[in-house]
């Protein structure tokens, strides 16, 4: 695991409970932590565990994710693929085996455009799979099924 980046954490804290009207005692009986606990991780005296992160967040009603990244636990490539994830699995107008299938798709897209940029092969706005020398590739595929 990353090592917390606890003193920006803190003030990201700070921030996000000043700009929710929170009192610290009040955002410290949101989230289940004392108030000099809350304290001095505001103040990069303590390192709070991804639990504690996650209780915090849910107090401020923001995603933990992204105090996770905020404390160097998950960069911000990590944080998206997450929220995508989740956002897949809480919908409830598809199936299970439709989620496995659509983030099966998602994977294979990170895996072909980490490919790319080791290669080298994609341009920068290029859609993947398509060229400037074919721009209609791909339009009409889905004609055939």
């Amino acid at each position: 695991m990353a090592s917390l980046n606890v003193g920006s954490l803190g003030e990201y804290i700070r921030e996000q409970r000043r700009h929710a009207q929170y009192s610290l005692r009040q955002l410290a009986d949101a989230a289940g932590v004392s108030n000099p606990y809350l304290s001095q991780i505001e103040r990069g005296l303590r390192k709070p565990s991804a639990e504690i992160l996650q209780q915090i967040a849910k107090a401020l009603r923001i995603s933990a994710e992204t105090l996770y990244v905020q404390a160097g636990i998950l960069d911000e490539r990590e944080e998206a693929g997450l929220e995508l994830r989740a956002a897949i699995f809480a919908d409830s107008l598809i199936n299970e085996r439709q989620k496995q299938v659509l983030l099966a798709v998602y994977d294979s897209f990170l895996k072909e455009n980490a490919h790319e940029g080791e290669t080298g092969e994609a341009e920068a706005g290029t859609p993947a799979g398509r060229t400037h020398e074919d721009p209609d590739q791909g339009r009409n595929s889905h004609a055939h099924h």
